[in-house]
């Protein structure tokens, strides 16, 4: 498929909210620790200080899951896809498009993310309470089980119950790209089975997808479901 010769379709939208079901960090790349602050702050819009998810995370996360779900995980160079119709690549977007690679002519990245703000149903009760919460946590010695030296830290979190806007849009050309619209929803799906953001491996970032629409598809998110055959049309065969 060459580019010149594509044609867009249609734009399909999803939109929804991201709830929290436990605390969430995505870091501000914090480059010093002031004496007295959090040491792991949130990201925040500049503007309103209020934290936010980048579009960014969302996409990367729900990406590296689903190379791991069809087999794709593990090259020296993840974004030298040189079949145009790799699923994937179409999806996210193909990172390497010249050099020793084959140029891709799979087209444009179909998957468009959004930065999910805080919900305005959210936001009364969170300037109650404070948009962020302090988790304090200890580094313990696993031989003495004693608190190790500097072991105390203190992290910033969005607070559990949280709800974020989400959107992403998503551009139809062709037959194969009404097809992967189902991997990008179970991509969706693998985030509520993982998890989003830092320290994921000691209970942070759990989410849920609510009210999920689909305008322009008659796909509904509820009916996506993960099981041993969801990947089978999408696993890697053979050689980039």
């Amino acid at each position: 498929m060459k580019n010149e010769k594509m044609k867009l379709e249609k734009i399909v939208k999803i939109t929804g909210k991201i709830e929290l079901k436990t605390g969430l960090h995505i870091g501000a790349g914090n480059d010093s620790i002031h004496i007295g602050g959090v040491d792991n702050a949130v990201i925040k819009d500049p503007i309103t200080k209020k934290p936010y998810i980048p579009g960014s995370s969302i996409k990367g996360k729900i990406r590296t899951l689903l190379e791991w779900a069809t087999g794709r995980a593990g090259d020296s160079n993840p974004f030298a896809t040189t079949k145009d119709d790799d699923p994937i690549a179409r999806i996210f977007g193909n990172g390497s498009n010249s050099g020793k690679y084959k140029v891709y002519k799979g087209g444009p990245t179909r998957a468009s993310f959004s930065d999910c703000q805080l919900s305005e149903e959210n936001n009364k009760k969170l300037e109650e309470i404070g948009y962020t919460e302090i988790k304090t946590e200890v580094r313990i010695n696993r031989i003495s089980g004693t608190a190790a030296d500097g072991g105390l830290r203190s992290t910033e979190r969005v607070p559990a119950g949280a709800k974020f806007d989400f959107e992403v849009t998503y551009k139809v050309f062709d037959e194969q790209d009404e097809e992967n619209l189902e991997l990008l929803l179970l991509g969706m799906k693998l985030l509520e089975y993982d998890a989003l953001g830092g320290s994921t491996s000691r209970g942070y970032g759990r989410i849920s997808f609510k009210d999920v629409t689909i305008e322009g598809s008659n796909k509904r998110f509820d009916d996506i479901k993960i099981n041993n055959d969801s990947f089978k049309n999408w696993e890697f065969k053979g050689e980039r």
